[in-house]
């Protein structure tokens, strides 16, 4: 595999290593609010069809470096690809967000669910994984991730999307020995799944706590920080000659990012409720920092989307270590312009700060 990248500014801002101007992706940039993206869901049938099949998968990643000139592309694919290959039988509906066939509420059950083999359930994403890396030529790095254990644990035991968590926290409260099983099941699943996706070609991995932050901070620290740490020290850091970066968010998280930055990840992702400032005093140079615009923001004028971007920047500071992204995934009815003065903005105002 070539080492050439021609944009390597992620990598570096990832690393704290020193860049001429601040790299930015969005979360979600393939996907819902891009036209091109919706046309090809259609032909393709089902949202699922989209992700196991790695010509259409490497299709929506390219999408968007198309149209925006981004510094990375993330790998098109679902966070609950494990519990499915689980056997759980994850399906969509239409409003409703995704759904399992069966859900995990007691400890013979999970006893009984096998740890996926990426090179043979999850053998489509490996392969979406090689064929976008092909694809991209080299041009920004690709980014592989997963769903962190106790965000993949929260929709296995609910069945699916929830508002109040009861099954899942009822299970952690009056069966925790389950629920770590579960967990602890899930992290070895994760290590095999996120260490193959390297093997295949992604160049930097991210772990998505989307439902870390419905815990109190003890529960936090046992039940989901516990397992992204023992994540973090089973990943491939360093392959093929290239250091991979790793990058932990969890939504709500914000009070937290100083026990998470020892976990040895490299960079941290935060939401649009904490100041950078006061998460990069948190860290104090132990990660970089990946955020963390609002993504409601994109609904307003072009001057508000440039003045939020030069706050942001502002409240980062000068220096290396920060990755410019979206506080959480981009919503469906942006327009796909505004994103466009939001990278623009991002890529024009930053370089005062990388002198």
């Amino acid at each position: 595999m070539s080492h050439s990248l021609q944009n390597d500014r992620y990598i570096k801002a990832c690393l704290q290593q020193s860049v001429d101007r601040t790299p930015i992706w969005m979360m979600r940039q393939a996907g819902r609010y891009l036209p091109e993206y919706r046309q090809l869901r259609a032909e393709a049938g089902s949202f699922m069809d989209l992700c196991t099949n790695p010509e259409l998968a490497c299709e929506v990643t390219l999408q968007p470096l198309r149209r925006f000139p981004l510094d990375a592309a993330i790998l098109f694919s679902d966070i609950l690809t494990i519990p499915d290959a689980m056997g759980l039988g994850l399906y969509f509906t239409p409003g409703e967000g995704p759904a399992f066939k069966t859900a995990v509420r007691n400890a013979s059950q999970v006893a009984a669910l096998p740890i996926p083999d990426p090179h043979q359930e999850l053998k489509y994403v490996t392969d979406a994984v090689s064929t976008i890396r092909r694809e991209l030529k080299g041009q920004v790095p690709l980014i592989g991730f997963s769903g962190s254990p106790w965000t993949l644990a929260t929709y296995m035991v609910e069945g699916g999307t929830t508002k109040n968590f009861s099954e899942v926290k009822g299970m952690m409260y009056a069966d925790p020995q389950a629920m770590h099983a579960l967990l602890d099941k899930l992290a070895d699943s994760i290590i095999l799944y996120l260490n193959a996706q390297v093997e295949a070609g992604a160049q930097a991995l991210m772990i998505f706590d989307t439902w870390g932050g419905v815990l109190t901070p003890a529960d936090y620290q046992e039940f989901s920080l516990r397992y992204m740490q023992k994540i973090v020290a089973g990943l491939k850091r360093e392959y093929d000659g290239q250091t991979i970066p790793v990058t932990l968010f969890t939504k709500g998280g914000g009070a937290w990012l100083d026990v998470m930055a020892k976990t040895g990840c490299d960079c941290l992702g935060v939401d649009w409720t904490t100041n950078l400032a006061d998460a990069r005093a948190l860290v104090n140079g132990k990660t970089a920092l990946q955020g963390n615009m609002d993504p409601s923001i994109l609904y307003g004028s072009d001057q508000r989307i440039r003045e939020e971007v030069s706050k942001i920047l502002a409240s980062y500071g000068q220096g290396s270590g920060h990755v410019f992204n979206l506080g959480h995934g981009i919503h469906q009815t942006v327009q796909p312009e505004k994103a466009g003065v939001f990278i623009d903005a991002v890529h024009e105002l930053s370089k005062q700060y990388h002198q």
